[in-house]
């Protein structure tokens, strides 16, 4: 041991020319010691022999990568190992038989001392526009495992994600950017582990800055470096979702992992309980500087050693919380404005919590792009057909202004989606008004109960072809609707394929076919993921460009007209009781030129084409009464059906 060589910076376990550094926050009451293991599973202990502060420190010769470690601290007379918070990557799968003892942690706190070093072949990051992203939001397992086209022995892996089939579909389909489910590591809820099933959704962090290796086939860490590497290669981005609002140690009575034997200021309390702002049992403490450093590091390492290109942060709400208020300018947010590093990701809030004043849509600074949950409701209840609904469509489809000043745009443009992992699929919101969450064994009480959905005469698969038309029109009436709006638009990875969770619209603990994406495509499926591609590939075509025309300071040389059917332009009551009206959008008097025409009435509408700024042709970019995408050109007038969108652009 050589106690010169130590250092109390960065925090975990740091290779150097001749052993390992180790450092770890360290504020409570508990003893603590280094624990490294032998290859035979016994195991030598070591003090710290420096402190910082707060930090204790060692350096010790002849470690090396791959070695074992763990914290260990004298609980209630019994020696408990801790997982190191800093820990890149754990030797074992987590789990444990409840209740969680102290034996079972000397086996789920082992972590691997990791070398840094790898391979990027100079690739770099993509760094796509905001304007041209395509948010594709997908688990690893769940997106690859029941793929036909992906070698087997890698689905449901990080490297099943760069298979070449599932590289050629993200490219087909014209994705920009993956969004993974949590991929750092997860421990399973008691509850779960009881009935035998798994946090399958991965919001309950044990390690922030280690991958799951549930989805790895050996080596987790190189395995998803290389992923991140094959992605960029192909011009893809890689979005994590990352959970920091909580973790798995839960609350009063939970389990010690790491955080709460090492420093109970980790989280928010009040009057001596654990404060539960995010229904999981806990609330971490961004105001208390460890928790802070925890959070700003473990990020700045996904993106200097994996590099991520952003991140969307689970109930971020709780990331600004000074305790029961939500502050924009607060440390946390201001510590990644100014962070060299960190300033240049995506970042994605969804912004809210459980806790008060806990909805903070809107309210984010620059530099984030929140997720619009009004996007969502709106959508999907102005197809549905309800009344009232049409000023509120308005409103999304040119980016809800309503919440952010275009002048605030590209950098805060919304997030708008339809589906996400949490509530139904496409599929099933066109084929169940009702949850069917029996599979979770919670007796259909958990998921959202507002899904406003519709069947269209019949809960669940139906062979009416009547029936099924209907569904396939209001599934494009929705995409159509998401990916011609003013926004980001975020696609759920099953909906491509028209995946069903069989009215299941809380599937965290579905590790089964009611998560695994169906990749055997009926006729109509498949026609349906050919369309969705066709207007992917529109979108960057037709509607960036206005994008890009309508935000900042240019914003002001464009002009938004809205129209009635007959074509005058509408007035104040023409917007109460209206079913069916025509957006007219233009750039730089007729440089491009696009018409969005709705009619939500249940009869065919007639529409006046308005005049081109400049000498040319309207042309059909889609109507959702077609199954197929066949742009055509158009002159004075066109007919839309019933329930139905249709999308134009200047020649």
């Amino acid at each position: 041991m050589n106690t010169h060589q130590a250092f109390p910076f960065p925090l975990g376990a740091t290779l150097t020319n001749t052993g390992c550094n180790f450092a770890v926050h360290h504020d409570s009451a508990f003893p603590l010691s280094l624990i490294i293991f032998k290859e035979d599973g016994s195991y030598t202990e070591h003090s710290f022999t420096e402190e910082y502060g707060t930090i204790k420190y060692t350096h010790l010769t002849g470690i090396k990568e791959g070695a074992v470690y763990g914290f260990k601290i004298i609980k209630n007379e019994e020696d408990l190992l801790l997982l190191d918070p800093y820990a890149k990557a754990l030797k074992n799968i987590p789990n444990y038989q409840v209740p969680y003892t102290a034996k079972q942690s000397w086996s789920l706190a082992q972590a691997i001392v990791v070398n840094d070093n790898f391979d990027w072949q100079s690739t770099t990051m993509p760094i796509i526009p905001r304007s041209e992203t395509i948010l594709l939001e997908t688990h690893v397992k769940g997106f690859t495992l029941l793929n036909p086209n992906i070698d087997e022995n890698v689905r449901g892996t990080y490297l099943g994600l760069v298979d070449p089939a599932t590289i050629a579909h993200i490219k087909e389909q014209g994705i920009t950017s993956i969004q993974l489910l949590p991929i750092a590591a997860c421990m399973h809820e008691p509850h779960l582990l009881e009935m035998g099933m798994v946090n399958y959704w991965g919001y309950n962090s044990l390690s922030f800055m280690a991958p799951d290796p549930r989805y790895a086939i050996s080596d987790a860490v190189t395995e998803l470096k290389t992923a991140i590497r094959e992605l960029h290669k192909n011009n893809i981005e890689v979005i994590l979702d990352v959970v920091y609002n909580h973790t798995a140690e839960g609350g009063n009575g939970g389990c010690t992992f790491n955080l709460k034997g090492l420093d109970q200021d980790y989280y928010l309390h009040h009057n001596g309980n654990y404060t539960n702002y995010t229904g999981c049992g806990n609330t971490l403490d961004i105001t208390h500087q460890p928790s802070l450093n925890l959070v700003m590091d473990t990020l700045r390492y996904w993106v200097e050693h994996y590099h991520i290109d952003g991140f969307r942060f689970d109930l971020a709400a709780t990331l600004g919380r000074e305790y029961d208020q939500f502050n924009p300018n607060n440390a946390f947010f201001k510590a990644i404005a100014q962070d060299p590093i960190l300033k240049n990701t995506k970042l994605i809030a969804e912004p809210w919590d459980i806790g008060p004043n806990g909805y903070q849509v809107g309210e984010f600074p620059d530099g984030w792009n929140e997720c619009s949950d009004k996007y969502r409701d709106t959508t999907k209840s102005f197809w549905r057909g309800e009344q009232n609904y049409l000023k509120s469509i308005a409103t999304r489809l040119m980016g809800s202004r309503d919440l952010v000043s275009a002048s605030r745009w590209p950098h805060k443009l919304p997030v708008n989606y339809v589906s996400y992992h949490d509530g139904f699929t496409l599929q099933d919101l066109v084929s169940y008004k009702n949850r069917h969450n029996h599979a979770n064994g919670e007796n259909n009480r958990d998921g959202h109960g507002d899904n406003r959905s519709d069947n269209y005469g019949v809960e669940g698969p139906t062979d009416n072809p009547r029936i099924i038309a209907l569904r396939e029109k209001q599934k494009r009436n929705m995409m159509t609707t998401l990916l011609f709006s003013f926004g980001i638009p975020h696609l759920l990875a099953a909906d491509a394929c028209s995946h069903t969770q069989q009215g299941n619209n809380n599937a965290y603990c579905q590790d089964s076919e009611i998560s695994w994406v169906n990749w055997n495509l009926d006729p109509t499926a498949q026609e349906f993921k050919i369309w969705l591609s066709d207007m992917i590939h529109a979108r960057q075509k037709h509607i960036v460009p206005i994008i890009n025309a309508f935000s900042g300071s240019k914003r002001s040389h464009q002009k938004v007209e809205w129209y009635t059917p007959d074509g005058r332009t509408m007035t104040h009551n023409d917007w109460h009781g209206a079913k069916s009206l025509c957006l007219h959008l233009n750039i730089y008097d007729g440089e491009k030129e696009l018409l969005i025409m709705i009619n939500q009435s249940n009869i065919p509408t007639r529409f006046v084409l308005p005049k081109l700024t400049k000498q040319a042709n309207w042309s059909l970019v889609c109507d959702t009464q077609y199954s197929k995408v066949k742009p055509k050109p158009i002159v004075f007038d066109y007919s839309l059906s019933p329930l139905s969108i249709a999308v134009f652009c200047n020649k």
